[in-house]
């Protein structure tokens, strides 16, 4: 199974290199750093660290995603990861293992499952986390417990998806879609950590404000 992983980042200099050092190489065959904009050495770290860095100047965490995605090449799987060092790099073999097995097509590390993890998600995240996982399963009747952005998912699931989201819809927009292609999404317990660095998203209050409603805006429309 041929993984490729892309990295959004955006002034993540402090982070991006403790990140890609942890990430296990057996799992994977390439890393792609999307450099969201940066205006520190996020680029110049993560080449340093063996990553190919693809520049995408538009800000927002989908259109990095995107920008990552068109620049993986052949694969079998995405897999995503955050480049704030707040997930476990090493646990990216459990994010992996359902697709290996054949028992998913889309895996979610969830971190509202462990006590641990949970605790080191700010309060407006577990909240937002919470309601969104609720709207997930009574509108789309998807088992769902968390948006979190350390993910895995076939290469061919994924152009089924025709993801177009560019900045806070990405990751619940992909469940949305998932969800309703029927696609089987697998969530693994993954561990969490308070991140380096601020949130640009949760950090904030501007920030949470357009995270949340964007998510819920997007629930809405993804209905049709």
């Amino acid at each position: 199974m041929i993984v490729k992983v892309v990295i959004p980042a955006l002034n993540e200099e402090a982070s991006i290199g403790l990140v890609l050092d942890a990430l296990p190489r057996a799992d994977f065959e390439g890393v792609f750093v999307v450099d969201n904009g940066s205006t520190d050495a996020t680029a110049e770290v993560a080449r340093a660290h063996g990553a190919t860095v693809v520049s995408e100047p538009a800000r927002g965490y989908g259109a990095a995603c995107l920008a990552g995605i068109a620049a993986v090449g052949e694969c079998d799987v995405v897999a995503f990861i955050d480049a704030d060092y707040s997930d476990s790099p090493e646990e990216m073999t459990l994010v992996l293992e359902p697709l290996r097995r054949d028992d998913a097509d889309l895996v979610i590390g969830t971190r509202m499952v462990r006590g641990d993890s949970r605790r080191a998600l700010l309060p407006q995240a577990r909240f937002g986390n919470r309601l969104a996982a609720f709207l997930l399963r009574v509108l789309y009747r998807g088992r769902a417990t968390d948006l979190g952005p350390f993910r895995a998912i076939r290469r061919e699931a994924l152009a089924r998806l025709e993801m177009d989201d560019r900045d806070f819809g990405w990751t619940v927009q992909m469940q949305a879609r998932a969800f309703r292609l029927g696609l089987r999404v697998v969530e693994v317990p993954v561990s969490y950590r308070e991140r380096v660095g601020v949130s640009k998203i949760t950090g904030t209050v501007s920030g949470t404000f357009k995270a949340g409603f964007k998510i819920l805006w997007t629930l809405a429309r993804e209905l049709r």
